[in-house]
Order: C-alpha cells, then sequence, then structure tokens
C-alpha cells in the first residue's frame, strides 16, 4: 500500500546516493510504499540536465520510476490545487506557496499520503501530513 509521497529533493538525494536518504527510501520501496508526482520527474529531468552524463542518470530516473510510480494530474487533484491556493491566499492564509509545491500537496492530499520533503514551506498547507527531513549534506553521503 503507498504511503509515501516523494518531492523532489529527496528523489533527487535518492539518486545521487545520499546515504541517509537511501537508507530512508529503500525499505519503502521495497514494500511499494512510495510513489512521486509527474511534476517531481520533471523537476529531477531539469536538474540533471545539468550534468555532462546526463544521459546516464536519465536512464537511472526512469528505471528508478518502474517502482515509483509517478502520479499524473487529474480533474479532483487540479481542483484540490485550487481549494489549496485559496486557503494559502493572503489575507486568510500565509501567502501562497509554488505552484507545482502546490499541485505536489493536492496529489498527496488526494492520495491521502505523506509528503516526503526537505521543504518546510509544505508545512503551510493545511491537512497535509509530511516528513521533513534534514537537508543532505556534502559530507553526509
Amino acid at each position: 500500500m503507498i504511503r509515501y509521497l516523494l518531492e523532489t529533493g529527496p528523489l533527487s538525494a535518492y539518486l545521487q546516493g545520499r546515504k541517509a536518504v537511501v537508507e530512508l527510501i529503500t525499505p519503502w520501496i521495497r514494500r511499494n510504499e512510495v510513489a512521486t508526482s509527474i511534476l517531481v520527474y520533471a523537476e529531477v529531468t531539469e536538474y540533471l540536465k545539468g550534468f555532462a552524463d546526463f544521459p546516464i542518470r536519465h536512464t537511472q530516473l526512469r528505471r528508478l520510476l518502474r517502482y515509483i510510480y509517478p502520479y499524473f494530474l487529474t480533474y479532483h487533484i487540479l481542483e484540490r490545487y485550487a481549494d489549496i491556493r485559496r486557503i494559502l491566499r493572503r489575507p486568510h492564509g500565509h501567502g501562497l506557496i509554488g505552484d507545482i509545491d502546490t499541485l505536489i500537496a493536492a496529489a498527496a492530499l488526494e492520495r491521502k499520503l505523506t509528503v516526503v520533503t526537505f521543504d518546510t514551506d509544505f508545512k503551510r498547507v493545511p491537512n497535509l501530513k509530511i516528513k521533513l527531513l534534514p537537508r543532505p549534506t556534502r559530507d553526509n553521503r
């Protein structure tokens, strides 16, 4: 049963072999408990295009997505996105977060998943379950 939705940072860190992230996420993958968003795929792909060995890294990402299902946008997710934006918009909320993060949060809420992230902005989304990870450092490989 899928329980977690990986956000861009943790998925990138996993691909880079960051030890703490790999140790956390690998058991979830083995138990089929983790998914992501197709938008995370887009963000990670953009990041990987900055590397000289992009074709190899992109292939690794695509292989990983055989085990980490990327949820696609649906009407329900997009309607939830609109609701979140209205709640966060001032003067009612504390201000908007990025559109892609809002769409990722909407997907997690629709699927009743916990977002796994390094990004504290997700804490501002009402009723969203998050697992906030410490940002890996260069020493934490």
